[in-house]
């Protein structure tokens, strides 16, 4: 099978997989280019409610192909930041579920979700230290929010891998699983995203995003007094219901 991006919708959903196995799922140029496309179609679907990015197989993503990067450096590179910016924009809930290798370009991809669920023996690790690239400002500041200063040196200056102990110590993964129970976990916890109100989802990940200037502040207000969010939300618990959110984004 040719490396490629495969997805799946069901249930609200979309699940998109890494595939390149033959290369433990190492993006290609190709694969750069086609993720933010990808995102933008999911993105307009009323039918996507939450987004999964996991690896095929065993593997999360070992970074960039290598040998790509060796014939096709600007491009590989050059493809890897949109993608990055596409995934972090992208205006619904994301997690990144991760098993084996979650390296380079995968580990940059996977802290550009919102969370990240891991299975117990992952191995991750940011590696341009040892091409001799200078990681993208973005990509280390969002590695510095979420791990802070001495961690994200640690990860940059080195290079090392870290486990999923430390992971989680640090804050770069949310939860670690037993080996098996990671699809079973990223199944109920996404059937718990899909439940919950987009619009308190879309309006907390614009604001967890950074500073809301004041006319996105207005906007977000006006959302909530003429989207029926909030009287749904409280008929529903008053009468011991589960709540029919249907808030959908303004078009434009």
């Amino acid at each position: 099978m040719e490396p490629c991006l495969q997805h799946r919708i069901a249930d609200g959903i979309a699940t998109v997989v890494i595939s390149n196995p033959a290369k433990r799922n190492a993006m290609t140029p190709g694969m750069w280019h086609a993720l933010p496309p990808l995102l933008t179609r999911l993105a307009a679907d009323p039918a996507v409610r939450a987004l999964v990015l996991t690896g095929d197989g065993d593997t999360f993503c070992a970074g960039a192909d290598i040998g790509a990067l060796s014939t096709s450096f600007e491009e590989t590179t050059g493809a890897a930041l949109p993608a990055e910016e596409a995934l972090a924009a992208f205006p619904k809930p994301t997690l990144a579920a991760v098993r084996g290798s979650c390296v380079g370009g995968g580990c940059q991809l996977a802290a550009a979700c919102d969370l990240r669920f891991a299975e117990e023996g992952a191995r991750f690790g940011i590696t341009p230290a040892k091409l001799g690239i200078v990681y993208p400002p973005g990509s280390t500041g969002r590695l510095v929010e979420l791990v802070g200063p001495a961690t994200a040196k640690y990860l940059l200056f080195s290079g090392e891998l870290i486990d999923t102990g430390r992971a989680l110590r640090t804050g770069l993964v949310d939860e670690v699983l037993p080996a098996g129970g990671l699809d079973q976990r990223v199944a109920e916890f996404t059937r718990v995203l899909v439940a919950r109100s987009p619009l308190t989802q879309a309006a907390a990940k614009e604001f967890a995003a950074g500073p809301a200037d004041p006319e996105r502040v207005a906007h977000w207000r006006e959302q909530a007094r003429t989207s029926g969010e909030a009287e749904e939300g409280v008929a529903a618990f008053l009468a011991r219901r589960t709540p029919r959110f249907r808030w959908t984004p303004p078009a434009g």
